[in-house]
């Protein structure tokens, strides 16, 4: 049995869960992730530590061993209108259970909890986005940066 459970800024979460999503995250978003740093800096952020505005976290355990299954990472921007309310960050799924529904399951509990849009990025060849797609996001930009 697979259990979701959700937390933002209004909650006291322990460091022990926060370094086990960052730790998870950085384990199973594999060729899309980025480095720990850059993971628990968003999880941070979500959880509204260091006066950041905060957001949603919301994770997926399996109840039969305890083990973290699945995570999602969206924060709010301060922004809306020309700039979405939420970005989504990070969402990831243990391989060993992709394809039950679990990153649906994430997904829709965020969408559902997240007041305003959400934007997100995603590489092209990633299979999530088919997801993204089933759960009514567009493709409305490309996106381009310029690192300084």
């Amino acid at each position: 049995m697979i259990t979701i459970q959700t937390y933002s800024e209004k909650d006291n979460v322990k460091e022990e869960l926060r370094d086990g999503i960052v730790q998870f995250l950085f384990e199973h978003l594999e060729q899309y992730g980025d480095p720990k740093t850059e993971i628990a800096d968003a999880v941070n952020y979500s959880l509204g530590n260091h006066n950041k505005p905060g957001g949603t976290i919301v994770t997926a355990t399996d109840q039969n061993n305890q083990k973290l299954v699945g995570a999602v990472v969206v924060n709010k921007t301060g922004m809306g209108g020309y700039i979405p309310e939420n970005i989504l960050v990070y969402i990831a799924t243990d391989k060993n259970v992709r394809g039950q529904g679990i990153g649906r399951r994430l997904m829709q509990n965020a969408i559902n909890i997240s007041e305003g849009d959400i934007a997100l990025h995603c590489e092209p060849d990633n299979p999530a986005m088919h997801l993204y797609r089933k759960l009514g996001f567009t493709n409305k930009y490309l996106e381009m940066r310029l690192k300084k």
